[in-house]
Order: structure tokens, then sequence, then C-alpha cells
């Protein structure tokens, strides 16, 4: 579904036009259509935007945590039913096969509410340590600037816990992938958020969230996206030394241990690279198969690729959608060509679109073989199907490896439990996931390093969005 409000902002709980800016197209990548355009704010509108929530903020943060919970609640039974709706926009503005936009996309939006209703019911919101009050609150006022990749995943991860933090926010989507974000704002709209508590502005980081990042009346800002940007969000945020939490970008390692079932550890590699097109900061992109067995891992690793059906999102036989825009798709030719030029052994995949796809900004599920650490498909963040598999002869070399990377949000191991326990202490990475597990929204999620700061997910999500206070004395 296309939203109608796309032409405005939701300030103070009404739909009201810009105060300035332009418009930009917004494309579905799986057809090059413009199919709707999206108002681009200015950082006048940013400023009214964080008006209205810094005049809610004193009224909404005293409101019983009771009642918080029961506004996600409701925020959570209006979203459910809108599903068809959300599913639509994010198969849309981001070309995902119908079935992920539902099962991954659209999910992720619903269980990150779940979780944080779940997290704040049992939530230290106050305790006594000897004669004091500790209190947790909501921070005060929080910009959120979301990315396209995981839209609500990210507004969900963001929005929910501040609510019931009690504070007031203004989101700014990213403006590539704004549908599903109005169409979100109509769900805080008809769930009852008092007005100021919930505002939404579409525009570029560089005006929008860069006014947001400096504004002096912004206690935190909670970004995720690039590293690139955020370096920038956090230069201009620190004149006013308000709190920044970010989730950045990645190269997560992958690693094979040598008593792991090779073939299901390497197809399952596979899959984890290529979900959501290989658009995901968390993904296993570089994998590390023992030396020995190298060649047996990249056919294993070749038959997997080949299994994906690249295509239309809307034919249900489509397994892997287009990358998000034109831009995008040649940064990632760019970097397959230099894995090529490198040295690299292109298992399958390559340069230029799949067979028979004239249209749309599809990638070739790639695999890259013989990788070494130096090379750059080993080192920059690829953002798109496209895997490395490098080869090690020694654990500490493999650990080595595994952290040689300015990123540390997520690792893997593959291999059975007990050997994988010593190897996962070792690797620098705010997520280490044992044999491909289920998603627990109820982990931290964040990353080391250059991977950003703060850490999402249930009731870690809740303590990035409070202050805490000490009242000395209260037991006297």
């Amino acid at each position: 579904m296309i939203s109608k409000h796309l032409s405005h902002f939701y300030i103070n709980g009404e739909w009201v036009a810009p105060l300035g800016g332009t418009a930009m197209g917004v494309e579905n990548p799986a057809n090059e259509d413009i199919v709707a355009q999206v108002a681009l704010g200015s950082a006048a509108d940013a400023d009214r935007a964080i008006a209205a929530a810094r005049a809610a903020f004193l009224p909404w943060t005293i409101t019983p945590v009771a009642d918080r919970i029961a506004l996600l609640r409701r925020i959570l039974e209006v979203y459910n039913s809108r599903e068809d709706d959300f599913v639509e926009a994010m198969s849309v503005e981001m070309g995902a096969p119908l079935s992920w936009a539902r099962e991954a996309q659209f999910w992720a939006g619903q269980v990150h509410i779940e979780s944080t209703i779940a997290a704040a019911e049992t939530f230290h919101w106050e305790e006594m340590r000897g004669s004091t009050r500790i209190v947790r609150e909501g921070i005060g006022v929080c910009a959120l600037i979301t990315p396209w990749n995981w839209p609500m995943n990210q507004i969900a991860c963001k929005v929910a816990p501040a609510i019931v933090a009690g504070c007031t926010m203004v989101l700014k989507p990213s403006e590539i992938a704004p549908l599903s974000g109005a169409l979100f704002a109509e769900v805080m709209h008809e769930a009852g958020v008092p007005k100021g508590v919930f505002n939404l502005i579409n525009g570029t980081g560089a005006e929008v969230g860069a006014r947001m990042a400096a504004h002096p009346e912004v206690d935190m800002v909670s970004f995720t996206g690039s590293t690139r940007a955020g370096i920038l969000v956090a230069q201009a945020a620190a004149p006013t030394v308000k709190r920044v939490a970010q989730e950045l970008g990645g190269k997560s390692p992958n690693i094979i241990l040598p008593t792991a079932d090779l073939a299901a550890a390497v197809a399952g590699g596979v899959e984890g690279c290529f979900g959501n097109s290989g658009q995901s900061c968390d993904a296993p992109t570089r994998m590390f198969v023992p030396r020995a067995r190298h060649d047996e891992a990249l056919a294993i690793a070749k038959a997997r690729a080949e299994e994906f059906v690249t295509g239309d999102p809307r034919d249900a036989a489509t397994t892997l959608g287009p990358v998000v825009s034109r831009v995008h798709f040649d940064k990632i030719q760019g970097l397959i060509g230099k894995g090529i030029d490198e040295g690299a052994t292109l298992v399958t995949g390559g340069l230029g679109r799949p067979a028979g796809l004239n249209r749309g900004h599809f990638v070739k599920p790639t695999v890259f073989g013989h990788v070494t650490n130096d090379m750059t498909i080993a080192r920059e963040e690829i953002f798109g199907p496209v895997l490395s598999i490098l080869s090690y002869d020694s654990i500490d070399e493999v650990v080595g490896m595994a952290n040689d990377t300015p990123y540390g949000l997520a690792a893997y191991i593959a291999g059975p439990v007990e050997d994988a326990k010593p190897v996962a202490r070792r690797l620098r990475a705010g997520t280490v996931n044992l044999n491909y597990p289920a998603w627990d929204t109820f982990a931290p999620f964040g990353g080391y390093k250059q991977s950003g700061n703060g850490r999402e997910y249930a009731d870690w999500g809740i303590h990035d969005f409070c202050e805490v206070k000490g009242i000395v004395g209260w037991g006297a």
C-alpha cells in the first residue's frame, strides 16, 4: 500500500505540510519505476518536530509505566492489523520477495514490540540500594534515524523502548524506503499516541539528520546506518554532549571448525550471507574453512548459491530480490570487479545482472574462493549477495583473521558447541552465533569497535533510553 501521507510529516499528532525542502521519487528497485514522491524536509521542519517532542516530554515521562506498556500493546494491535499493507510497502520500496517481506521484515517489527513489552513488565524501573532510591527514567527527546534495509526492525527497536521508557521522539526513516515509515506513523496515530510523543519527518541525512543530531533540545540520538554516516552523526552531536547510540557497519566472520559438518555449515553460511539480498549489517560475509577442505567447501557453496532464484519479488518462486538502488548496485559491481582483479577465484556469479533480467538492480549471487585477508572483498563491507571464502590452518590463525577488521558487530561459528564455546570467547564481536541459531530478540544486539556503541533489543534497548537517578537518603 502506498500511504497517502508521503507529501506530509507527522508532527504533534497531525499530518502537516513541509515548511520547505523538495521532493524525491521513490523507486521500486525491481523494475526501476518511480512509485511515489516523498517530501524531503528542511532544518526548519526538524526544529518544528523537535519542539513538539520537547513540549510533550514532561507530561509523557511522568505517565505511569503501566499506561506506557498499555499504549505499546495498542500499537502492536494496530500494527498487526496492517500486516498486508506493510508487506506490500516493503516489497515495493526494497524489492523484497513477498514471503521475505512478510516472514522477516514485517515479523521483525512485530516481534521486537512484543519483546519490548515483555521486558518492560519485568524491568527494574526503581530499586533500593541501602538508603538510596535508584530510579530509571526516560532520557528525554530522542532523534531516531533508521535505515532502508530493515525498516520495521529498526523502527521498532528504537520506537518501542523509547515509548516505554517515557521518552518523546522524532523519527527520520530513510528517504530511500519511506513507504513503511509513513504507514508506521499511521499506526501510531490510530493507536492513540499522545500528541508530540511520536513525530515523523522525512529528509536527507545531510540536512535533516544533521540538524536532529546537532539540535540542543535533543537529548539522545539513536542511529542505524553506515560507519561513515555514524561518524558524522557523532561529530554533530558532540558539542551538546548528548547520548549517541549507534548500530553501524559489519564484516562478520563465519568460522567453520574442522569438526563441523562441512556440507551443512557451508550451505547455512551461504543462506545467511544472501538473506535480504545480502543487505544486512550482521551478514556472515567472510567464511573461514580449513585449508585442506577449501575446494570441497567451494563446491558446496557454488551448489547452494545457484539454488537461489533471482527475479520478480511478486513471483512466489523468487528467493532473492534486487538490491536497493542503482548507486548501490554500481558499488557492488565495483567490489566484485576488485575481487576478480585482485586474484580471488570466482566460483559463481560475477559481474552484471543475472540472465534474463534486463531491468532492476539485480546482482548475481556471487561466491569467491581462495580469498586472502588483504583483498578488498575481505576488508570492505559489500552489502550485497557476495560471499568471500578464506582458508586457515589453526584456530589461533583463524581467530586472528576473524578479529582483523575495524568492525565487530557479529560473528558466526559452525561446529560442535563444546568446540565452538572457547572460540566464541576470543572473538571481538557484539553477537556470536553458534550453528546458525534462531533469532533471539532478547539477546543484546550491537557492536564492538567501529560497528557502534549501545545495545538494542528488549531490556537492553530500554536501558539505552533511560537515565539513572540516585535519590540519596530516601530510606533514611
